[in-house]
Order: C-alpha cells, then sequence, then structure tokens
C-alpha cells in the first residue's frame, strides 16, 4: 500500500444543496474535480458527505423535514441512491472508482466491527478507490439528527490514520463575538464550544457546534482540523495544496493517546456512570492506577463487562473513560468493598479491578 498522507472532507448538506433543496450537481462536480487534483498529489482521501436526508425529501416533494422516523429513513433510502449515482458518476470521468460505507454508532462501539472498517478502508486505499461514507440513517433511530456526519467524519480521520480533517460547511469559519473568523484555534475549551452556539437545521446538517466538537476529539488524536466554507471557489485545493490560510484551523495535538484508547475515550458509546471518592480520584488522576471497587460510591446507568463507562468525581465532574471489567448491577454490589470481598459477595471474582489502568483513559 502507498504510503500516502491521507484526509478526511466532510461535506455538509447545505455545501451541496440548492435552495430548492435539489442536489447541486455543479458543486459535486467542483469537489470531485478538486478530490481528483489533490489525489494526484500522492494525497488520499476519503469523502463523509451529508445531503441524503435532504436529496430524498426534494425528490419526494418535501416542503419540510417529517418528523416521524420512518419518512425520515424513507428520504435517507431514496436520496442516498441519488448522491451516490452523482458522486460515482462524477468520478468515473476521473477513471477513479468510488466505494459506499454506510455505517451507525454501533459499529464503532462493537471494536470487532471498529476493526474492521479500518481494515475496509484501508483495501479501498490500496487500490485507489475513493470510500464514500454516511451516516446509515435507514437504519438508525437516535442516530438521525443534526450533526452525526460532523462526528462521523472525526472517527473515520482517526481510524484510518489521516493527517488532516476538512469540515466543510456554509459560514467562513467560528465567528467570534464581533462576527469575524477566527483563523486558529490552539485548543477548543467551554470558550471556544460557546462561540459554536447550537445545531439547528431542517436538513439535516449540524451546525457549528457539533464541528467543535468533532475537531476538538480529532485534535486530541493528533490530527489538524479545518472549517471552511465549502462554496468557496477552489476551496479545498486553496487548503491542501496551495496550503492557504482559510477558515478556521485547529492543531493537531503533540502528545496523543494510543489506538485502542482514543477509541475508548472518543468512538464509543458510554453505557453508564460511576462515581469514586477523593481518594480514588487521587490514584486514577495523580498516580495512573487502575480504578477499584473500593474507591466507588456510587453507579448509574446499565452497562455489561466490557462496556465503556464513564469515572466521574463525587461532584460529578468526569475524570475518565474505561472499559469495565463488570456489569453495573455487579458494580452497584462490589462498590465500596475490596477485592478479596468480590468471590463471597458475587460467588465468583473475574478480576481484582473495576477498571484495569490499560483500558482507563483520564480525561
Amino acid at each position: 500500500m502507498r504510503k500516502h498522507k491521507k484526509i478526511v472532507i466532510k461535506i455538509g448538506t447545505k455545501v451541496i444543496t440548492s435552495r430548492d433543496r435539489s442536489l447541486d450537481k455543479d458543486r459535486v462536480k467542483g469537489i470531485v474535480s478538486q478530490v481528483s487534483d489533490i489525489r494526484k498529489a500522492g494525497i488520499d482521501v476519503l469523502i463523509v458527505t451529508s445531503g441524503a436526508i435532504g436529496a430524498g425529501m426534494w425528490l419526494l416533494g418535501m416542503k419540510r423535514r417529517p418528523s416521524e422516523l420512518s419518512e425520515l429513513q424513507a428520504a435517507a433510502a431514496i436520496g442516498q441512491t441519488h448522491l451516490m449515482q452523482l458522486y460515482s458518476e462524477y468520478f468515473k470521468t476521473e477513471d477513479t472508482l468510488t466505494g459506499q460505507m454506510l455505517l451507525t454508532q454501533d459499529d464503532f462501539d462493537d471494536r470487532k466491527r471498529y476493526l474492521n472498517i479500518k481494515h475496509t478502508i484501508d483495501a479501498l486505499l490500496k487500490y485507489n478507490v475513493v470510500p464514500i461514507i454516511n451516516e446509515n440513517d435507514t437504519v438508525a433511530t437516535e442516530e438521525i439528527r443534526c450533526g452525526d456526519n460532523d462526528r462521523l467524519s472525526g472517527l473515520v480521520a482517526d481510524i484510518a490514520g489521516c493527517d488532516k480533517l476538512i469540515l466543510l460547511t456554509d459560514v467562513d469559519g467560528l465567528m467570534d463575538a464581533n462576527g469575524d473568523v477566527i483563523s486558529t484555534v490552539c485548543e477548543v475549551n467551554q470558550k471556544i464550544l460557546k462561540l459554536g452556539g447550537k445545531s439547528a437545521c431542517d436538513l439535516g446538517t449540524g451546525g457549528m457546534a457539533t464541528k467543535l466538537a468533532s475537531a476538538r476529539a480529532a485534535s486530541k488524536a493528533g490530527i489538524g482540523c479545518v472549517i471552511a466554507n465549502g462554496k468557496v471557489k477552489d476551496i479545498l485545493v486553496k487548503i491542501v495544496l496551495l496550503r492557504e490560510k482559510i477558515g478556521t484551523m485547529i492543531p493537531g495535538a503533540n502528545k496523543k493517546f494510543d489506538a485502542k484508547k482514543r477509541w475508548i475515550a472518543y468512538s464509543s458509546t458510554l453505557r453508564g456512570t460511576v462515581r469514586v471518592d477523593d481518594g480514588a480520584r487521587t490514584a486514577l488522576v495523580d498516580d495512573n492506577k487502575s480504578l477499584l471497587a473500593s474507591g466507588i460510591v456510587a453507579s448509574s446507568g446499565e452497562f455489561a463487562s466490557g462496556d465503556v463507562i464513564s469515572i466521574s468525581d463525587k461532584d460529578g465532574r468526569e475524570l475518565a473513560r474505561g472499559l469495565s471489567n463488570y456489569s453495573s448491577d455487579e458494580v452497584k454490589k462490589l462498590k465500596g468493598l475490596r477485592s478479596a470481598d468480590f468471590k463471597r459477595v458475587l460467588g465468583y471474582k473475574a478480576k481484582d479491578e473495576i477498571v484495569h489502568k490499560d483500558n482507563l483513559v483520564i480525561l
């Protein structure tokens, strides 16, 4: 496999949608042309695209985003076919094949399926195919909401080992209180997140808040991110090939977690929470210790052994995330106890730790 740099380009619905909500064929064609130029420079490209639900709504003559889940899924099913047909047609003129991948959060929660995603992406790039990825809205339930593909693009960038994540939207970048574009954000902290506001739309695209959250996760994985206006002419060429400073840039962190711990911290769904006392907090954060039952004061949620859980201090502030060795029912029985008491209480002992330090990420 060629050892080229890789980038993920996330394309928002409003970038490729006309005023009448139909797909803007000229815009899609222009993006494909720019991607082809980037690939000719030896850079692998993955595309995460929105637009399926919007395209389906237009084809069905819907004036408003439907509230019924089944109607959203129907629109997604119809629109996804139309969307992929356009990408495939325009990439074919560039002598390039495309490969469709439809994913849900469940695919990232399961470690085996998570690795299968990586292997599939690697194989597609090996054969010079452009992966085109979208949320599988035809089967998703709670996943159908504004901003899914912003988060998905960050997950894809991490799992594929990309160098850069480009989030194309319909604004010029993150704006400050005066309406001016912030060119560089060194850290996506709470102050920056407040500038993003809330996400709200009728076609399925996310707002700035979801893009900042995605950029923060990508940055912690060592991936640089750019939020830019996808309607600007040759925007991708300017960012990637000409290296112009356009939009808002969030640099990747120099220090990052290993792949498994990034999966625990950012890719998986949290199934529950445990609260710990001050002694356990010190052991976890300062001393790099495992989480023992003796330090747990409370737990909530329903989780099984092997699920990812959140670990908070006694005031509810999240400290860490990790893979639990015990279920929620077992943890409720074991909290506050020493590991020597596990067998007496449960009749067995799987592990001494509730979360081993090798499966623990301090946040």
